[in-house]
């Protein structure tokens, strides 16, 4: 029926590709996507929870609590797409302003799972983890008009 629409609307009469049927299966209602955040967002910071617990586990603990704290950080990113989608939440982040702080953000996220991994070094996975906190922080601030110049000045206060 569809098709027939299409062809006596005058549109392309083949069939739509894939990027056509994700567009359509992805147009979700305002209620759908605001509980998709928080359940996302729920997600996210349970796993944190979780990694901080995991922390204090005898020899393989930092490790756990590298790879749930940064599955935490990416389910909480990833909540934000249910909000305003997918190619609309990316355009955001690679915007001019969030660049840099995007990249660090994504750069620690995988470090730390490679020092947790390959690297088996615990104290880089640390760091990493929490430079991912300092990132994903300055990135969300971004959002907030003028939140960063507040921070920074906050910062120049307090060293000074």
């Amino acid at each position: 029926m569809d098709k027939l629409k299409r062809v006596l609307n005058g549109k392309d009469a083949e069939e739509p590709g894939p990027l056509a049927e994700v567009i359509d299966a992805s147009s979700l209602s305002w209620s759908t996507r605001l509980k998709g955040f928080i359940a996302c967002f729920a997600i996210g910071v349970l796993c944190s929870i979780l990694g901080t617990c995991l922390l204090w586990v005898p020899r393989k603990g930092l490790i756990l609590f590298a790879v749930f704290y940064t599955l935490g950080n990416v389910a909480s990113l990833g909540s934000t797409v249910f909000l305003m989608g997918p190619m609309n939440q990316l355009k955001r982040m690679f915007e001019p302003t969030r660049l840099i702080a995007t990249s660090v953000m994504l750069l620690c996220l995988i470090l730390t799972l490679c020092a947790a991994f390959w690297w088996h070094n615990k104290g880089l996975a640390l760091i990493f983890c929490i430079l991912q906190f300092f990132a994903l922080a300055w990135y969300s601030i971004s959002f907030i008009p003028y939140a960063r110049d507040a921070v920074k000045k906050c910062v120049t206060v307090c060293i000074t």
